[in-house]
């Protein structure tokens, strides 16, 4: 199988927004441990949550996805907020709560099983529509501007 180009930029893409997945996992899950027995689940899956989600938003904005242009930081911010808010502190906690009250295993088992579901379920609605961005012309088509730009200049 021949890697293409194209192929070869999202591959890279993906392993970059692991790193960034493992920045927020690794820290909104130590927190989640630490502070579980003395905070409850609620408050130390919100705390942890929290600082994994700030860590991953800076990363995978201006690294994975680079969304860096000012103009579209309130729009993709906006975006993240909902999208994460329904995702690390919604559907996270219901998944964690769940496997302690029905399967017995608590959160120190129980958040690597619900981040191997959010590893491919964010990438997909990262790309798509969190930090989608404005679209960039096509290659061909700023290649013609180019073109018709320096046959202006030489008359």
């Amino acid at each position: 199988m021949k890697i293409t180009k194209k192929n070869k930029k999202l591959l890279i893409q993906f392993a970059e927004y692991m790193v960034s997945g493992g920045v927020w996992f690794w820290s909104g899950y130590v927190l989640i441990i630490l502070l579980d027995e003395p905070l409850g689940l609620f408050w130390a899956n919100l705390i942890g949550n929290a600082v994994g989600i700030t860590l991953n938003f800076t990363i995978n904005r201006l690294w994975v996805f680079n969304t860096k242009r000012p103009e579209e930081l309130h729009e993709t911010a906006g975006r993240y907020i909902v999208y994460t808010a329904l995702n690390a502190f919604l559907l996270n906690y219901l998944i964690l709560y769940a496997l302690e009250e029905y399967v017995g295993l608590g959160p120190e088992i129980g958040q690597f099983i619900a981040s191997g579901f959010f590893t491919i379920w964010n990438y997909f609605w990262y790309k798509v529509w969190v930090f989608k961005g404005k679209p960039k012309p096509k290659g061909k088509i700023v290649r013609r501007d180019k073109a018709k730009r320096k046959r202006k200049a030489k008359r």
